[in-house]
């Protein structure tokens, strides 16, 4: 067993620096991927992912993804080669209620999909790495749709590409050279999602409103990965029982795999979690290798459409997310040359008496802007409006997605690409606005943002549609996506 100690400055007073996460104890030595690989093709089980917004695909790639959930279509899936899917299920944006009843409809489509080949499934919670979303009222009702009788629930935020990190049971947000405590960012500000805590166990304490207490949450801390290794994390889950819930400390990746080493086989060994979790867990759950990132030449390939046309089309850049970070983005996009902005008034938007037309005029010079080869970047207003409630602000912002909607689905210019940035907005562009039914994740285009393949159900089949979080990337990351997928780089070829 190898002697390790994250010491008292990251367990008690929290860190500050990202050098700091270099100062740590050694990561595990060996690589565990070969050995998760294995076990999975033992074991048999599918991975079933239900991303509560459509960004949660930032680390796979050759998955498919699902936007509706029939259980002919569940059961499809079960008998197809790929060792995972997700099903888009868009849950951030509804209320609890909402929330919950598509969760448990899923979970029951599930089971009776399953049945029908008697297919082993696991099911994965995917939602955001800065804990914004319906914890823990989503995850009880899909707990219970699923057959109950779950050992323990894990909560496992760590997020590599969104540079999100939990050490000392603390989760913390990177920004340049500095390590942020969640709760001190605006993500913990969020009108629905709002929380002070930034200790993961403290934070199921305050979620669940004192029903868990802090002291009952049990950590898988960074000595039982670094030091003790994948038998040390068996015996600490085999040990969990009656629902309990277990947050799960991660620096790197391999973290993440000396986790879920033990995890199989605690499972193996008849023990049965349910996972809460942002993306980086998934990649390693179902044993993927990275890839590349996508370059121009994946996304030419992808959004070739058929027919001889040989037009150079731009990029769709539509943009709703509203957080900090978005806006800087958008800001440095719309500075650079050639750029056709379509600013859409939310103020206009909200009024009955002045939205139809501010939807038209948004309308009318996206399609000018297309039809001129040059890349439209359809945007919200910046100024933020504030309602007094969490409900409030959900039902606004889905007037305003729907708005955003309604404008993609009468834009009649095949673009090159779409990009969708932010959550709610990326989900309705790509269910409402191109119809996808089912996509493929081809891979990721920078760090943490995925880009999927519209199928043949769409509007325009093959498009690229880029899935750009909120929450991801720099303040240059809109303008880095521009110089990969420019207008001359998406020209269209003659087909042999």
């Amino acid at each position: 067993m190898r002697k390790t100690s994250i010491g008292p400055a990251a367990s008690q007073q929290g860190l500050r620096s990202v050098a700091a996460l270099d100062a740590l104890p050694a990561p595990w030595p060996e690589s565990l991927l070969p050995r998760i690989q294995a076990d999975l093709r033992a074991s048999g089980h599918k991975i079933v992912v239900l991303d509560d917004d459509p960004t949660g695909t930032q680390t796979v790639h050759g998955v498919p993804v699902l936007t509706r959930w029939p259980v002919d279509a569940l059961a499809a899936e079960f008998k197809r080669d790929p060792p995972a899917f997700y099903v888009l299920t868009n849950s951030r944006s509804f209320p609890l209620r909402a929330a919950q009843s598509i969760n448990a409809e899923i979970g029951r489509n599930l089971v009776d999909a399953a049945r029908q080949d008697g297919c082993q499934f696991a099911v994965v919670s995917r939602s955001d790495s800065t804990l914004r979303g319906h914890y823990p009222g989503e995850l009880a009702a899909l707990a219970a749709a699923l057959g109950g009788d779950f050992d323990a629930t894990l909560l496992i935020p760590y997020f590599l590409e969104g540079r999100r990190f939990t050490v000392g049971d603390i989760h913390y947000v990177a920004e340049g050279d500095r390590l942020t405590p969640v709760g001190e960012t605006p993500f913990a500000q969020d009108a629905a999602f709002g929380f002070r805590s930034s200790n993961l166990r403290e934070w199921v304490e305050e979620r669940t409103e004192g029903r868990v207490p802090a002291a009952a949450v049990v950590s898988i801390s960074l000595d039982d990965l670094r030091g003790a290794g994948p038998d040390r994390v068996q015996q600490r889950l085999q040990d969990l029982a009656d629902g309990a819930v277990c947050v799960v400390n991660a620096a790197c990746t391999r973290d993440m795999e000396v986790f879920v080493a033990g995890l199989l086989a605690a499972e193996k060994a008849g023990k049965r979690f349910l996972y809460r979790t942002a993306a980086s867990f998934v990649q390693v759950r179902i044993g993927l290798a990275p890839r590349p990132l996508l370059d121009r030449g994946d996304l030419a390939i992808a959004g070739r459409p058929e027919g001889p046309s040989t037009q150079t089309r731009g990029a769709l850049f539509v943009v709703g997310s509203y957080v900090p970070r978005t806006t800087r983005q958008l800001a440095r996009l719309l500075a650079q040359p050639g750029i056709v902005s379509v600013e859409v008034g939310v103020p206009s938007l909200l009024d009955l008496r002045t939205r139809q037309a501010e939807i038209t005029r948004a309308i009318r010079l996206a399609n000018q802007g297309l039809i001129s080869g040059r890349n439209v970047v359809i945007h919200t207003s910046r100024t933020l409006i504030t309602l007094p409630d969490g409900e409030a602000s959900l039902a606004m912002g889905t007037r305003i997605s729907d708005s955003l909607v309604r404008i993609v689905q009468a834009i009649d210019i095949r673009p090159g690409l779409v990009v969708s940035k932010g959550g709610i907005t990326s989900s309705d562009i790509a269910t409402q606005g191109l119809g996808i039914r089912r996509a493929m994740v081809l891979g990721q285009i920078i760090p943490g943002v995925p880009v999927w393949q519209c199928g043949a159900e769409t509007r325009f089949p093959g498009l690229p549609i880029i899935v750009f979080p909120g929450n991801v990337g720099d303040d240059d990351a809109l303008v880095e996506i521009l110089n990969i997928v420019r207008p001359d780089a998406l020209a269209t070829h003659r087909s042999p």
